[in-house]
């Protein structure tokens, strides 16, 4: 047995897109077997958290993210707009 010290870097979750949070909060809801789109618009139109799981800490994400920021996003890359 070695006793030596393992160093694991783990992800800054500061550093994470918008669109990262996105895809981490889409697969964390898949793992756990919910419709991950119904489970996010539920979020969306709600405001109510409890709709993101908290496996893989997808609910404190989603709550990193401002959701009026965030449905601005996705309808300026739906419309393919440049929001310079």
């Amino acid at each position: 047995m070695s006793k030596d010290t393992i160093m694991f870097e783990s992800i800054k979750r500061e550093d994470m897109t918008t669109k990262e949070i996105l895809e981490a909060i889409y697969k964390a809801l898949s793992d756990r077997g919910y419709n991950a789109i119904d489970q996010m618009v539920g979020y969306l139109t709600s405001g109510d958290p409890s709709y993101i799981t908290s496996h893989n800490n997808a609910r404190s994400l989603i709550l990193r993210v401002d959701r009026d920021d965030l449905l601005e996003e996705i309808l300026t890359s739906y419309l393919g707009i440049d929001k310079k």
